[in-house]
């Protein structure tokens, strides 16, 4: 269903996803992509095997498997010489953000990768604080190799139940040792908030709920499991999958038969404004909630 959000958004906002690729790690989630009119590339051999249900909780044994795919999308198209603004699919955009990553004259252009900061300053995840789930790489040897590394650790995600605190480290150690060139965005930057500001920058979410910042993207980060994202993208009016379509497949959706050409999914699952609805006061809300229970023990309603 995040999957579809962001199509479905981005569609709405006038995007061209005609630059977008989606890595499925299942053949349902590769017909809903394509039905939605996005490009896929199924690799069976890599990604058959791993596990077609969503991750229950960070770190758990499908959170795992997931991360080592994210290691392979970004690896192929590196070594085809292709630059890979990669994300994760719990993220819409506002403006598109290769406008931002690809000015060459901005002084990021020198950067060989550059992330969105995570918002956590934990030990676990210095010196960069990088976050995994929105992130551009430059295609040339440096990223190659580090993308390589990252698979020859691949041990090290099951281990350290992360693949963030793994290229983490690698970042550490490939700028030190082959001149990789890293930029970590700011944490208070209003152009790619995420998870940080929705949890604890309430001045700021009610500036973006507002649209008085200047954001490309918003990422919904630090957040559980899939069933909270899709609540606190409602309730911020940053959903646009029609209730019909959200868990399905697309046969379930079409009826068995019906050929997935273009865009056909995209008429019955996008909705045409975004779909609102409150379930926790003392979350971000586009209206006010505050007849609605808060999530956190005690915590006060957001607005």
């Amino acid at each position: 269903a995040l999957l579809m959000n962001f199509a479905c958004s981005a569609r709405r906002r006038g995007f061209d996803l005609g630059k977008v690729l989606v890595f499925p790690t299942d053949m349902e989630t590769k017909e809903l992509a394509e039905g939605l009119g996005l490009a896929t590339y199924y690799d069976e051999k890599n990604m058959g095997p791993l596990p077609s249900g969503e991750a229950k909780r960070y770190g758990d044994r499908n959170f795992k498997a997931m991360m080592y795919a994210k290691v392979l999308c970004v690896l192929y198209p590196l070594m085809l010489g292709y630059d890979v603004l990669f994300q994760d699919v719990d993220i819409v955009w506002i403006k598109d953000p290769l406008e931002f990553f690809q000015r060459k004259d901005s002084e990021i252009s020198q950067f060989d990768v550059i992330f969105q900061h995570d918002g956590s300053l934990s030990v676990r995840y210095a010196p960069y604080s990088a976050n995994s789930g929105f992130y551009y790489n430059r295609a040339n040897k440096r990223t190659q190799y580090l993308y390589m590394s990252m698979l020859y650790h691949s041990d090290l995600i099951i281990n350290w139940d992360s693949h963030q605190q793994v290229l983490v480290q690698l970042l550490s150690e490939h700028s030190s040792l082959f001149g990789l060139g890293v930029k970590v965005l700011g944490r208070d930057t209003e152009m790619f908030p995420g998870g940080y500001h929705y949890h604890r920058n309430r001045v700021f979410m009610k500036k973006f709920i507002k649209r008085e910042t200047d954001s490309y993207i918003f990422h919904m980060s630090w957040t559980e499991n899939k069933d909270n994202k899709l609540l606190f993208l409602k309730q911020l009016g940053e959903w646009y999958v029609t209730d019909k379509c959200v868990g399905k497949t697309a046969q379930n959706i079409l009826g068995s038969g019906v050929a997935l050409d273009g865009t056909v999914l995209v008429e019955p699952c996008c909705a045409r404004e975004p779909i609102f609805s409150c379930h926790y006061r003392d979350k971000p809300s586009k209206l006010p909630c505050k007849s609605s229970p808060p999530i956190d023990k005690n915590a006060r309603s957001f607005w």
